[in-house]
């Protein structure tokens, strides 16, 4: 301890896990040097969010995998803000040698969603975006095979992941009802089920 500086303490990260947090940190400060970005958010000792512009995200990307050891993409996920009428795209980056996660966050506009491939830059990722492409109908132009079915075969309705999907009505609509499929109510069930007739008494 500093002469008349009390550690800071995050209870619960201890001090080994604060100085994590700080590497995480200093890594955003030297990215803020060249990128404008957004927020950022540490979510734990080894894992952070950066969010920043959809534009800016390809050269902070690359920029990541061939400068700061950030070579693998763990995922790219999506997340769909109805009322704000934006998806949100996290893509999920590891440096390996460090134990390091980094997500970066951006939004871009729900109708006519589309998005720049980065395949080229992880091959792994055509797969991520055919599958964003089917259930949340994000476009990526470029990326290879995004518009052959990869899921669901002959889907001709909403993308299925998307808020505004009913799925209980897309049901009603499409399958009919099976018999030995009615709703029961739990507890008078098993009562049934345990008892037979005498548990009516």
């Amino acid at each position: 301890m500093v002469q008349g500086k009390p550690e800071k303490r995050h209870p619960r990260l201890g001090y080994a896990g604060l100085q994590l947090v700080m590497v995480m940190q200093a890594l955003y400060d030297t990215l803020k040097q060249r990128f404008p970005l957004g927020e950022f958010t540490a979510q734990r000792d080894n894992l952070a969010f950066i969010t920043l512009e959809a534009v800016r995200l390809y050269p902070l990307l690359r920029y990541l995998r061939d400068h700061e050891g950030f070579s693998h993409l763990v995922l790219l996920t999506a997340v769909d803000w109805l009322e704000e009428g934006q998806f949100q795209l996290t893509y999920l980056l590891n440096n390996r040698a460090k134990c390091q996660d980094v997500g970066l966050r951006v939004m871009i506009p729900r109708d006519q969603a589309s998005m720049e491939s980065i395949h080229d830059l992880w091959p792994a990722a055509s797969t991520y975006q055919r599958e964003l492409r089917e259930m949340f109908g994000i476009d990526f132009p470029g990326s290879p095979r995004v518009n052959e079915e990869f899921i669901l075969e002959g889907w001709n309705d909403m993308p299925p992941y998307r808020r505004d999907f009913d799925t209980l009505e897309y049901a009603r609509k499409t399958y009919r009802d099976r018999p030995g499929r009615e709703t029961r109510d739990p507890a008078a069930h098993m009562k049934q089920q345990l008892y037979g007739d005498k548990g009516d008494v």
